[in-house]
């Protein structure tokens, strides 16, 4: 048995190496110890995620339970608390203190022969905290992280704080985990990262590994109502460009929507948003028109949702957004906004996986199965290696009110999760890109009250440490600023003056004039002239940009 203060030690460690080889030789170690139950959560805990995408859950605790349960557990008020994380500059090394002044510890945390909570037990919690809703279910929050915390070492509740919060801040990344999962069982990080795309699961994929080795991870399929994440493409700097790098293209309207994955066996069909998050329920109407227009037993498929308003031009994916989020009344919803579903690609169809053809076949099934309906289309495509014949798409897409268009190169495989050269996309906007929220200045005058202006992070690749890149204070309206702040509010965690720190949680999409060598920012670059373009609630902060993009932009841009 592995006991969480076994895992505080070895995140300690961790946090005090720089070197990325170091730190995987360091979770390599620690994983190949582990008995199967424990390495199906270690990894995801190492990372700060706690829980795989797919499985839709979320802890959703904020800086006042967290408070509330840590009172309870070291006799300090919330003021104190609030005091004490200015003074450390980080949650976890506030709890950590917290726990060390405490004037006495209770049974629980004396640690008798069972050497305290066991990982599993910890992970069995925080899965308890996360299925709580209903009425009371903050409460029950609490309790269980007071338990929790009453149970605890001061260097667990460093950890034990940061996990819960989103902010592990040990430089664990996926790309350290899948690399420290290859170097313990003796497969490849490619097998690794290829199980990965199919199960989104680095914990279950881990377990794999150990079990079956690489043949066990090269077996690994889409699995029907498992989501997988989606392919994504690369900015060009326009269709010349595009059609220079992949000669005759596929070409597709982008379309101003939030895309969506379709899992079909016989009469049951899900849907699930670009988070993995299942939509079915409010998107029923989608879902119905799909049962009668698609000729399969089995099928996943890709596509983009688009809400159109009644003169039938599309609306901001916004509006595609609050269908997402809408519980009740879902029929008014419906009326309200309606929605179209345009399919650009197919996955899997009647057991065969379909991830490794060629787009050129996989558009064919997606052709032969898919039958139009007024909810349901295929998207329209055009091949062709001509500039002006893609110049035609590109502005048709533009005067029907989308965002430009897709160049995909016809021999391409799918490849979940991953932003690479087989799909390029053309927009008239200035680049943009989408970065974490990590922090906030009040504004002045008459915006005082308003949080104004907002620090933005990209991730770095391998240890999924943000490293900030500028901030952006232009592009929102008083109505923004209001809505954006009712958003932050809850989720800051610390103040200095008129900045705030934030949890790490929200992605705004961000347009700039041009990147540049910067040695006041961490990424080592800044934003020129970086203008707000919106919320992106349709992604995770794991989702965000990374900085071998940014460095890709600056490169290609010089």
């Amino acid at each position: 048995m592995t006991t969480f203060h076994e895992l505080a030690i070895v995140c300690e460690r961790i946090e005090s190496i720089s070197s990325s080889l170091a730190i995987t030789q360091e979770v390599a170690t620690f994983l190949r110890a582990l008995e199967e139950s424990e390495l199906a959560v270690c990894p995801l805990l190492l990372m700060g995620t706690v829980f795989a995408e797919w499985r839709g859950l979320e802890l959703g605790v904020g800086k006042s339970l967290l408070y509330a349960a840590l009172s309870s557990a070291s006799g300090w008020s919330a003021r104190q608390l609030d005091e004490l994380l200015r003074e450390m500059g980080d949650v976890g090394r506030m709890a950590e203190e917290a726990l060390r002044r405490r004037a006495q510890r209770t049974l629980l945390s004396a640690f008798g022969d069972d050497g305290g909570l066991s990982v599993l037990e910890v992970y069995d919690i925080l899965e308890r905290i996360a299925r709580a809703e209903g009425r009371g279910s903050q409460g029950q929050k609490v309790q269980h992280l007071e338990y929790l915390f009453s149970s605890c070492s001061p260097l667990e509740a460093r950890y034990l704080a940061r996990l819960v919060m989103g902010e592990m801040r040990i430089g664990v990344g996926e790309g350290i985990v899948r690399d420290a999962i290859a170097q313990a069982f003796g497969v490849s990080s490619e097998e690794v990262e290829r199980a990965y795309m199919f199960t989104g699961d680095l914990g279950e994929v881990a377990v794999l590994a150990m079990r079956k080795g690489s043949e066990g991870l090269r077996e690994v399929r889409i699995r029907l109502f498992r989501p997988i994440r989606v392919m994504l493409a690369q900015i060009a700097p326009g269709i010349s460009a595009a059609l220079e790098e992949m000669g005759e293209a596929a070409v597709e309207w982008k379309y101003d929507g939030a895309r969506v994955q379709v899992h079909i066996q016989g009469s049951e069909i899900r849907i699930f948003s670009r988070r993995l998050e299942e939509v079915t329920h409010p998107l029923r109407d989608v879902a119905e028109a799909l049962l009668g227009c698609i000729d399969a037993r089995e099928a996943v498929l890709d596509g983009e949702a688009v809400a159109y308003d009644p003169s039938g031009r599309p609306r901001a994916f916004q509006y595609v957004l609050r269908r997402f989020r809408r519980k009740y009344g879902i029929e008014k919803k419906r009326k309200e906004i309606p929605i179209h579903l345009f399919l650009f690609d197919c996955l899997h169809v009647d057991g065969k996986p379909l991830i490794d053809e060629s787009l050129r076949e996989r558009r064919r099934t997606l052709e032969q199965i898919v039958r139009e309906s007024g909810v349901v289309s295929v998207a329209k495509q055009v091949i062709t290696s001509d500039e002006e014949e893609a110049s035609a798409v590109y502005h048709e897409a533009l005067d029907a009110g989308h965002e430009g268009i897709i160049l995909k190169k016809l021999s391409s495989p799918y490849i979940p999760g991953r932003r690479g050269k087989h799909w390029l996309k053309v927009k008239p906007l200035m680049e943009t890109l989408d970065l974490v929220v990590v922090g906030a200045d009040w504004g002045e005058g008459k915006r005082a009250h308003f949080l104004s202006s907002y620090y933005l992070a990209c991730i770095e690749d391998d240890t999924g440490r943000l490293l900030e890149v500028g901030k952006v204070a232009t592009g929102t309206t008083e109505e923004q600023l209001a809505e954006i702040t009712e958003m932050l509010k809850p989720l800051i965690i610390s103040q200095e003056g008129t900045y705030v720190r934030l949890e790490p949680v929200k992605v705004f999409e961000v347009a700039y004039e041009e990147i540049q060598r910067s040695p006041n920012y961490p990424s080592g670059y800044a934003l020129r002239f970086p203008r707000f373009v919106r919320v992106r609630e349709d992604k995770s902060p794991a989702e965000a940009d990374t900085l071998s993009r940014i460095e890709e932009l600056y490169a290609r841009f010089q």
